[in-house]
This record gives structure tokens, sequence and C-alpha cells, in this order.
């Protein structure tokens, strides 16, 4: 006689069933549709941010839009393959993209460097101009992701470990920061490192000590660029706690800012009815174009965009808490925590909750470079989506 088998909880006989088998046809659609809304809302939104800048510089209203649907057009050929190539392949080239994307931080130093707003960020190759920082972040990640995975989740609990896997992301950091003075890269870098360990489940030691770390790090680059005489850095603090002191210096582009999300009010002016993108906001088809959505969106539109981003953000936290494997999981983290902090950042220098750092807004704001590899991130995710398994 075959043994019975009984539910623990209800005590009642359980009957035969087929056993479960897996199958690996699983694809985030969810996140690809938000990703093709929030590209699509960014189109129109850089438009209407855009488009009097264009007319007055360049003599096109929709030069900003066209090079983005460019910039467009050149991530896909990134991101497509990406997501049907299996991610578990990078792994073969890990050490090679991380020490490639350090490489074309020092070509800043060469000819191929271009300056642009006052700061040598640049490197064209050709035709092509590339911020390096955006290449370094990619090359972060995958590195972090890899070093995790090799020496697993409970070899994080020594502190010495932690700190020579979170030398991987101070190393890229300091190079974009000192190299390219691009200190808001250097931080997000720093940022990527950090919360990739802290979730990997990094030992509570490492993390009081990177708190430490990163306060006497901030104070340490104020007092040598105000040492320096390299002041903006300390002057945009001060700004940062009185913009209304210095409305006709610095703290102009905050007032701006402000004045816009202001005058928006609830529903806003209405789309395309933006003042302050009329020459009073500088950038507002970049930094600032979070402040054009709230005077033309207003608060409701506003917060329909940050909800998207949150939605974003969580199914890339389903896929990471469904991965096949460590690796897997750590590589969508960290494009996770990419995305959150750049999100954050930038509407925080927006409302001046920060003091200005020159973030962009990820998808959104007009940045050919910043967009081309943020979506092969999204591509790198999708993959990792792809090998997820389920029931049948």
């Amino acid at each position: 006689m075959a043994k019975k088998t009984y539910d623990p909880v209800s005590g009642e006989e359980i009957a035969n069933r087929p056993k479960r088998s897996y199958k690996d046809n699983y694809f985030d659609y969810s996140l690809l549709l938000v990703w093709i809304f929030i590209m699509l809302l960014g189109y129109v939104v850089l438009y209407s941010a855009s488009s009097y800048i264009g007319i007055t510089v360049q003599d096109d209203a929709t030069f900003y839009l066209k090079r983005q649907i460019f910039a467009t057009g050149i991530g896909l050929l990134g991101m497509i393959p990406a997501i049907f190539i299996d991610y578990r392949w990078w792994r073969k080239f890990d050490k090679l993209i991380y020490i490639g994307s350090l490489a074309t931080v020092i070509l800043v130093l060469t000819p191929m460097g271009i300056a642009s707003h006052g700061a040598k960020r640049w490197v064209g190759l050709g035709p092509v101009q590339f911020q390096p920082a955006e290449l370094v972040k990619i090359g972060v990640i995958v590195m972090i992701a890899y070093m995790i995975s090799k020496c697993g989740a409970t070899a994080l609990d020594s502190v010495k470990t932690c700190y020579q896997i979170f030398a991987v992301a101070l190393v890229g950091a300091g190079m974009v920061g000192v190299i390219t003075s691009n200190l808001s890269s250097a931080i997000i870098i720093v940022g990527i490192g950090a919360i990739m360990l802290v979730i990997a489940g990094a030992c509570k030691k490492f993390i009081f000590s990177l708190g430490l770390l990163g306060v006497s790090g901030l104070s340490l680059i104020m007092l040598v660029s105000s040492m320096s005489g390299k002041s903006f850095r300390m002057s945009r603090v001060l700004v940062w706690l009185n913009p209304e002191k210095y409305a006709d210096s610095g703290g102009y582009q905050v007032m701006q800012g402000l004045y816009a999300i202001g005058s928006g009010g609830l529903f806003g002016k209405g789309l395309g009815n933006s003042a302050q993108k009329l020459g009073f906001v500088p950038e507002p088809n970049n930094d600032m174009i979070f402040s054009i959505v709230c005077e033309e969106l207003g608060i409701f539109g506003a917060v329909c965009i940050m909800l998207l981003f949150i939605f974003m953000i969580r199914r890339m936290r389903v896929i990471a808490s469904n991965a096949v494997d460590l690796y897997g999981s750590m590589l969508v983290i960290g494009v996770l925590a990419h995305i959150s902090i750049q999100v954050v950042l930038n509407i925080a220098v927006v409302t001046n909750s920060i003091p200005n750092t020159g973030v962009s807004l990820p998808f959104i704001s007009y940045g050919g470079t910043s967009l081309a590899f943020l979506m092969i991130e999204i591509g790198i995710v999708l993959s990792v989506s792809r090998r997820i398994k389920r029931f049948r």
C-alpha cells in the first residue's frame, strides 16, 4: 500500500500531484514597457524644454530632440544584443571591460580629450564623442558583480574582503574625479559600489566605516578645494544654504528652478507653456529639466514621473531577487543603484535639497552618452530576466 501524505497545517490527505517543472521563457515585459513609456515621455518633455534654446542657439526647435533620438538609435545597437546574449557571457570580459573603461578616462589627457562647459570630460574618436565616466559606471558594476559572485556572500563578513571589492569603485571614482574633475560622477560610482556591497550582505563594521569614510572624504575634498583656490565647490554649499543671498551669481540657477517649480502649482501651466525655459533657467534641457516638468505639468506630473521610476526600480528588484545566480542578481542591483542614485540626486538638486552636483535625469535629460550606456544597462537587466526559471 502506498504511503499517504498529509498537509502539515490542515491535516488533510494530499492527493497525488504531478511534479512541477521549470521553463525558461520568462521575460519582464513590465520593465520593458515602463522603460519605453519613460523614453516617449522624455522625448515630449525634452522637446518642450529645449525648443526655445534650439531656435535661439541652433536655429532649429527640434535640434536637441533629433540628437536624442539619434543617441537612442546608437543605444539600441548595444541594448538589443545585450538582451539576447546570456549575461553570464560577460564574466569572460569583466576585467577587460573594467580596465578598458579606466583607460578611456586617461584618454581625456591626450589630444583626443574634448573640453566642454569649462571642463575636459569628453573623448573624441572621429565623429563619435563620449564621456568616459559613463563607461566607468558599467565597468564598476560588472567588476564588482563578478568579485562578489566569485567570493560568495558569506565572504563579505570580512571587512578586508569588503574593502578589496570596494577598491574597484574607489579607483574608478578617483580617476574620474581627479582627471575629469567630475565630482558628481565620482559620487555616483562610489554610491553604486557601496549599495551593491550593502545589499550583498556586507558586514556592519564595513558599513559603519564606509559612512565615516564618506563624510571624511567629502570634508577633505571641500578643504583641498578651498586651499587650492578651486572654491567653486565650497561656493555651491554656500549657495545651497542661502540661494537668495547669491541670486545674482551662483544662486541664479537654483532660484530660477525654484521659481519654475513654484509657478507650476498642482497641475501646471500646460505642456509647452513654461516661461522659465525662455532663457531664465540655465540648462533647461539637461540638469534642470525636472523644474520645467514641474512648471508645465505641475506637482501631479512630477509625481507621476517619480512613480514611473519607482515602478522601474521595483521591477529591477524583483528580477534581482529571482535571478538564477548571484552574478546576475548583482548586475541588476548595480543598474538599480545607478538609476536610483541619479534620479534622487537630480530631483534633490532641482529642489535645492542638496548642493548643485550637475546630474542628469535618466532617460529624460538631454545627453547622448548617458542615454546610450543606460540603455545597455537596461538590456543587461532584461537579459537576466530572460534566464529566470518559473513553474509551468
